[in-house]
């Protein structure tokens, strides 16, 4: 349980983080442009438009953020375009702005050294740039071997497009084969995008954190509010009609949402003591757990940028910090590489 009387909310004069070995500085929280490439987006039962987007993105710059994570496939390159578009309209932001974006090594593209550089500059194109900040490998695939895709980054960085290379969905073994590829191009590698949450903390105990620590990589963690579960709205029970995967999904259901009651229950006590909400809580645990962790939360509005943004410049209690990890211990289990 959180301390009676909770110790002073530690404040910080600085909340940013370093992409591995780059030396590229960044907001310690990030935003997730997956849902601007959403095909709901464009009316199928949207409720948000591209202005909403483009607002959320100015949210989200004036309050510091500068790291923006799209990719190719997000909506078939309709993220790249609304981000490209609305980086353009910043003339002095607070931050350089570090777009990222990730190369799908999907089936057809059996020639990576061929795929990557042409996908790349399609990636440039919609951005709008000539330069990218990060530039990632998607997921890994067993038709595409890793020493080639990443003989192909190291390319990409020596020729100027790209400025940092990281992966994204690897495992430990993956990264140290990926780290050892890239040295021998004189290339870092700046950082592993997976899926981490206090309802997903497989990477503590699959070997990437650990990697990640003895490489001095960047953990940049996507899906850090589960996918909606760790929000105010789900924690209140204001879930409304469920659509798409959640529909069949365990913890959307009555009897999911009554397990996770004692941990729902303590995130709203914590976010009451320290005046923060549900989700700035769920993502200043995620910035506690190391000083390499980047989460990248989405915003489809200004309203939930600002909000997301809320959970920079403080940290939770180390009392808080134990007690929401000992609620969600059964959430370390690890799974097969994937």
């Amino acid at each position: 349980m959180p301390e009676t009387t909770p110790a002073p909310t530690r404040a910080l004069t600085t909340d940013t983080r370093t992409l591995g070995e780059t030396g590229i500085t960044v907001s310690a929280l990030g935003v997730g442009t997956w849902a601007w490439g959403d095909t709901a987006f464009w009316g199928y039962g949207s409720t948000y438009t591209r202005a909403d987007a483009a607002a959320a993105f100015r949210a989200s710059v004036n309050a510091g953020i500068n790291l923006f994570d799209t990719a190719e496939i997000y909506g078939r390159g309709t993220s790249e375009r609304l981000l490209g578009s609305f980086a353009h309209t910043i003339a002095s932001p607070n931050a350089p702005l570090v777009l990222a974006s990730k190369f799908a090594p999907l089936p057809n593209r059996w020639s990576v050294k061929k795929a990557v550089p042409e996908m790349l500059d399609r990636t440039l194109a919609r951005l709008g740039v000539e330069q990218i900040g990060l530039y990632q490998i998607h997921w890994p695939v067993p038709w595409a071997k890793s020493d080639d895709l990443m003989d192909a980054l190291a390319t990409a960085v020596h020729a100027g497009k790209v400025r940092a290379v990281g992966v994204s969905n690897y495992t430990g073994k993956m990264m140290h084969r990926a780290h050892a590829r890239l040295a021998t191009h004189g290339v870092p590698l700046a950082s592993n995008q997976v899926q981490y949450s206090l309802l997903h903390r497989t990477p503590e105990t699959n070997g990437v954190l650990e990697a990640c620590r003895e490489l001095n990589v960047a953990l940049i963690a996507y899906s850090p509010l589960a996918q909606g579960v760790l929000t105010a709205r789900y924690a209140n029970g204001e879930i409304g009609k469920l659509s798409g995967p959640r529909r069949f999904s365990r913890r959307w259901s009555a009897k999911g949402r009554e397990e996770l009651r004692p941990l729902t229950t303590m995130l709203q006590e914590i976010a009451a003591a320290h005046e923060k909400t549900v989700e700035q809580v769920a993502l200043n645990w995620l910035l506690s757990v190391d000083p390499r962790v980047i989460p990248i939360p989405g915003a489809k509005r200004a309203t939930q940028a600002t909000a997301n943004a809320g959970a920079l410049g403080w940290r939770l209690t180390d009392t808080e910090l134990a007690t929401l990890a000992g609620l969600t211990t059964g959430h370390r289990r690890s799974f097969p590489p994937i």
